[in-house]
């Protein structure tokens, strides 16, 4: 879908900046910090032409966080030219990040934009994607603010994919053309992440289906919810139909709250922090949302050092944040970043909503996961985190955890009660197993 295109007055004053993308990416040299709007609104254009470059370039870092593209940066054949550091690995990059070819940064999500602030994190050019500019000259960030406004606010040079397709989103989304170094004009559709249709079995559907109710039980009128994307988000907001005036305060959303919005569930109105609004810092959907978002004042984009920020968070009172995880030890131990020393993904916002769910005046900060992976011959609920795993969520932290088979709360409980707790709700197949284990290194059942 079309927005709107640059207007000929702004233009005719800006005329300098607008060149091709090959023009563009000539300014990045050898040595240089590459910072690229990730997500859906991943620059391809400007991408592609500075890959294209790569036999001139060298020893170049590009970083971003969860991007939706094909990052040809990352090919065995570019070592040397280039290496990407991820703040949260995606499929795109996991291959090389687990070869050693490309590295992580381990950072919760509402800290990277000051570390970029600070310059201890330096960033020489910003390649982003941005909405036409309106008749005063503002461009906006349109489905991702993220932590792209503090890359393009230290960037020695900023490169903008200026895209027709790209919504204007609202709030604090916003750069003028003047702080703009080069403009790409493109139309181009934007990279999309719809709602998952996966290769599950029934079984396991309906697995998922079981674990979104007993986590919308825990839901109750007025609260206001984190939510991503993913099996857990897409099952629990089936079950929200029937509830009341719930509000979104998360780092991101997907098209599941578009049908809430309609039925009038999600109203925001009872929400005590930016009351009418549903606050996220990006989108990773289809065009169906991209499109919802597009000029629309329901909708209010922030950074992710102020979405994410747990003291933010816990403004919100009754806040609820559903995350997901790997495994979780008999502890309470949750990795949610790795499976043994292969990283998988990354912190993103969990610890920050996970913490500031936790502070909130009825909040309720909960763990969703299926109790077994790989056709039930591995239990998530685990005698101990695998060898290199890391603790994303740590034991002190986590308060109510699900499965499909129940739900349990292991805030202020004592390490034997944790464990009968989370054996209840594993799979039946492993209860003995984990019983034997606690029995033994920690004296319990």
């Amino acid at each position: 879908m079309h927005y709107s295109s640059v207007s000929p007055t702004i233009k005719s004053k800006f005329e300098r900046k607008f060149v091709t993308a090959e023009e563009a990416v000539s300014v990045i040299r050898s040595g240089d910090r590459v910072y690229i709007h990730p997500g859906c609104a991943v620059p391809q254009v400007l991408v592609d032409a500075m890959v294209a470059r790569y036999e001139s370039l060298f020893d170049v870092e590009v970083c971003h966080l969860l991007g939706v593209a094909e990052a040809a940066y990352v090919r065995p054949e570019m070592k040397g030219h280039f290496r990407h550091n991820a703040f949260f690995i995606g499929k795109n990059v996991r291959k090389a990040v687990c070869e050693g070819r490309a590295d992580f940064t381990p950072i919760f999500l509402s800290e990277i934009p000051a570390l970029i602030q600070s310059k201890n994190y330096r960033v020489d050019i910003a390649l982003i994607q941005v909405s036409p500019p309106d008749e005063h000259g503002f461009c906006s960030f349109g489905v991702g603010v993220d932590c792209t406004k503090a890359a393009v606010d230290v960037a020695k040079v900023v490169i903008a994919q200026v895209n027709t397709n790209m919504p204007r989103s609202l709030g604090d989304s916003f750069i003028h053309i003047s702080k703009i170094d080069y403009c790409v004009e493109a139309d181009a559709p934007l990279r999309e992440l719809p709602q998952m249709e996966g290769d599950e079995t029934p079984e396991e559907l309906e697995n998922y289906r079981i674990i979104g109710q007993n986590v919308a039980s825990l839901i109750d009128d007025g609260s206001t919810l984190q939510l991503g994307i993913g099996r857990i988000p897409d099952a629990t907001v089936k079950h929200l139909t029937d509830r009341k005036h719930l509000g979104v305060h998360s780092e991101m959303v997907s098209d599941g709250i578009i049908p809430l919005i309609e039925a009038g569930v999600i109203t925001n109105q009872k929400k005590t922090l930016l009351p009418g609004k549903t606050v996220t810092s990006f989108v990773l959907g289809s065009h169906e949302l991209f499109n919802y978002i597009d000029n629309n004042p329901f909708m209010e984009f922030r950074p992710t050092q102020f979405t994410n920020d747990p003291f933010t968070v816990a403004r919100n009172r009754k806040m609820v944040a559903i995350n997901s995880a790997i495994e979780i030890d008999l502890t309470g131990q949750v990795c949610a970043d790795s499976m043994g020393y292969r990283f998988f993904s990354g912190f993103g916002g969990q610890t920050d909503f996970i913490r500031g769910a936790s502070r909130s005046d009825g909040g309720k900060p909960i763990i969703a996961l299926p109790s077994t992976a790989k056709d039930h011959s591995l239990s998530r609920i685990t005698p101990h985190l695998k060898e290199g795993a890391g603790v994303t969520t740590t034991r002190g932290d986590v308060h109510y955890v699900v499965t499909e088979y129940g739900v349990v709360n292991l805030h202020g409980k004592t390490v034997r009660e944790r464990i009968e707790l989370l054996i209840s709700i594993a799979h039946p197949n492993f209860r003995s197993e984990l019983e034997d284990f606690a029995r033994e290194h920690y004296f319990t059942c």
